[in-house]
């Protein structure tokens, strides 16, 4: 199958699954601020498809499932979150060409691009909460960004590596392995 249209059909399916994935948590903002599973597919998709294809996945993703379902609000949350899931598509799909083949390196690459997108989502809620003159301390930003999401921290790095290599196994990840 031709390399792009493999990447698109990838892509298409880890978009339609986060605007499903959310609804296992029947659109509780709560439960999902805890699980984060519309991260899941951004994160499969970077690895998957590459950075470009992970970044326009994760940029749009949550405005997507924020003008069609509701969820979540537009602004500042689904706005910040397009930061941040893009940084994630984005990184993923770098750190994985980059890194060796070896499975080390697709937790390290998971762990890195999770870390750098909160980051970004961080910068961006405190950018734009600063030009309405919202406070957002480093206390809101670690709660936000890690004390809330610990147990879909660890769901992601638990079952994304997995996945990945159950798809490798079945032949329908291709990792670029070098000889």
């Amino acid at each position: 199958m031709n390399k792009t249209l493999k990447n698109l059909i990838y892509a298409a399916a880890c978009l339609a699954l986060c605007i499903l994935l959310p609804f296992l948590t029947g659109n509780n903002q709560q439960l999902g601020n805890i699980l984060c599973l519309m991260h899941i597919p951004v994160l499969l998709c970077g690895f998957l498809c590459g950075p470009w294809w992970g970044l326009a996945v994760g940029a749009i993703a949550p405005l997507l499932r924020s003008v069609t379902v509701g969820m979540p609000p537009l602004f500042p949350t689904a706005v910040a979150m397009a930061f941040e899931l893009a940084v994630y598509g984005l990184l993923t799909g770098l750190l994985h060409r980059a890194f060796p083949k070896k499975p080390i390196f697709v937790y390290v690459t998971l762990i890195l691009a999770m870390l750098a997108g909160r980051l970004m989502s961080g910068a961006v809620q405190f950018a734009f909460l600063g030009l309405f003159k919202t406070p957002y301390s480093v206390q809101m930003f670690l709660t936000r960004s890690f004390a809330t999401p610990w147990p879909g921290i660890l769901l992601h790095i638990a079952i994304i590596p997995p996945i990945l290599f159950a798809l490798k196994e079945a032949g329908l990840f291709d990792d670029g392995k070098r000889a």
